[in-house]
């Protein structure tokens, strides 16, 4: 059973269900067992075609129709194998589609877990392509599993969002404007920016969300999108999380050339039309691809180094978060697809996040 979206109208959804399938030489089965629903999967659906997050599911073309496997985060169990190394009942955590089962190819094996060497995957980042043993994973707590399912694949974006910039010096600014801030991966990246001496942290948000997002000790002020226009100019860097376009030109536009980066993650907006970036003043506006940055570091520091690097920083923001975070569990193909389309439209409380499972209540 799977969820599919019609990549031309992310509305427009259906609900598959064609059993399990066959398994060959060499592949694994996994059982799905929960996963998490957040604004991040909504940008990989936006983003879907243009960095490739559909190609690592494919869905069929039927009729016209160009559908998508959605990708999320979660844990899943080996169910089957014909895999010496891979052992049935071993638990995992990794990319997965929204779907209750998912058939791999396993290489690349070791303590740590496996990568699929399914040929689709092969030319996509490796990064989303491994699978961890929760046995040997540094980041994973048992009691925890919610958190991890919901925040981790966002905390890594925004570790990647402080790195990069810290990497880069801030581009000597004085200050970091962060739009769609009650959104979970600009807490995460508020959070680990308000570490760093000597950079005042601003959170942008509509005004339904003020209160909350007011309420995080991670920013040092939080104004309202229709406030933008009486900010002081102020050496600056920009992280776009909300993608809407008359936000992105207000920033561009009041800081011209005191705007020293202009950062593009996410796209919460999903419906604003994107900003016309050739036409504003200041800096071109930039799609951080995460991939690129972590890939860096990892030759950088080596994958141990990197793991570990994020790992600390995960511990110390996991815990913080048990004061406003509302996990939520989320079963069944109807309530699920309930989910996606209130975090589609954004009616999704930023204080909740939902843990799914496209099986039913009370099933194994």
């Amino acid at each position: 059973m799977e969820l599919e979206v019609d990549r031309g109208d992310l509305r427009h959804v259906r609900i598959t269900d064609a059993g399990p399938g066959p398994l060959g030489p060499g592949e694994v089965r996994l059982r799905i067992d929960a996963f998490g629903l957040t604004s991040n999967n909504i940008t990989y659906a936006v983003f879907g075609d243009a960095m490739g997050y559909w190609r690592f599911f494919p869905g069929p073309d039927q009729d016209g129709t160009h559908w998508g496997r959605l990708p999320v985060w979660g844990f899943a169990e080996v169910v089957e194998s014909s895999v010496a190394g891979v052992d049935e009942g071993a638990r995992l955590y990794g990319y997965l589609p929204l779907a209750d089962e998912l058939i791999v190819r396993p290489g690349r094996i070791d303590g740590t877990g496996f990568s699929d060497l399914a040929p689709h995957r092969q030319p996509l980042p490796s990064v989303y392509n491994r699978y961890s043993s929760v046995d040997r994973d540094p980041v994973y707590r048992s009691g925890r599993e919610p958190q991890q399912m919901l925040l981790w694949p966002l905390f890594v974006t925004s570790f990647v969002v402080d790195d990069f910039l810290g990497d880069h010096g801030l581009f000597d600014s004085a200050c970091v404007l962060i739009s769609s801030a009650s959104a979970k991966t600009s807490i995460a990246a508020a959070f680990l920016l308000a570490g760093r001496p000597g950079i005042e942290v601003i959170g942008l948000t509509s005004t339904a969300n003020l209160g909350f997002a007011s309420s995080l000790d991670c920013y040092d002020r939080v104004l309202a999108y229709d406030q933008v226009r009486s900010l002081a100019p102020v050496d600056a860097c920009y992280i776009d999380v909300a993608g809407n376009q008359d936000v992105t030109a207000d920033i561009h536009r009041l800081l011209g050339g005191r705007l020293r980066y202009s950062m593009i993650v996410g796209d919460t907006h999903w419906e604003s039309p994107t900003a016309s970036t050739g036409s504003l003043p200041g800096p071109r506006p930039t799609f951080l691809f995460a991939p690129d940055q972590i890939a860096k570091r990892r030759r950088e520091w080596g994958r141990d180094g990197f793991e570990q690097a994020v790992a600390g920083a995960w511990q110390r923001f996991s815990p913080w978060t048990d004061a406003w975070l509302d996990i939520r569990q989320v079963r069944g193909a109807d309530a699920v697809e309930s989910a996606y389309r209130e975090l589609l439209e954004g009616r999704v409380d930023p204080r909740v996040g939902e843990v799914c499972s496209l099986r039913p209540p009370g099933a194994a």
